[in-house]
């Protein structure tokens, strides 16, 4: 069982931090780079859509096996990474939680009243703090690999 729960863990891990790195470093770039606002802003709405459902379907994978693999251990026997990566990972969801009730919600309203300079705004605010849960996410697999 512990094995079944550190692969979905891990996979869920994977899922919500490559998609992240791959909006930010692939598609967000080709998207700028070849259409304009009208047709660039509704594509990433679509695009973020589908990546927040997965986004959120991670975050309660990461919950319902990071909580009882790390009850296996009594706390004190648990590797401070483990610790570090839970912490970091609650500041992720509480980051992703911003996005999702502030600039998410904006955006969209944004781009249906076809507002391209607010929903361009609001697009780069949702960028800005993804590069920041991408960081973090870097920094807990990092303490779980290099702080046992």
């Amino acid at each position: 069982m512990r094995n079944l729960l550190l692969f979905l863990h891990l996979a869920a891990a994977i899922l919500w931090v490559g998609g992240m790195a791959f909006v930010l470093m692939a598609l967000r770039p080709a998207v700028a780079a070849l259409l304009q606002p009208p047709q660039r802003l509704p594509l990433m709405v679509q695009v973020l859509r589908r990546f927040f459902a997965v986004v959120l379907a991670c975050i309660a994978v990461l919950l319902a096996t990071g909580v009882p693999l790390l009850l296996q251990v009594p706390g004190v026997q648990a590797p401070r990474g483990w610790h570090v990566m839970a912490g970091l990972g609650i500041v992720m969801i509480l980051v992703f939680g911003h996005i999702w009730f502030a600039p998410w919600r904006r955006t969209q309203r944004a781009v249906a009243a076809q507002d391209w300079p607010e929903g361009g705004k609001r697009l780069n605010q949702i960028a800005t703090l993804v590069k920041v849960n991408l960081v973090l996410g870097f920094l807990a697999i990092a303490a779980v690999l290099l702080w046992r």
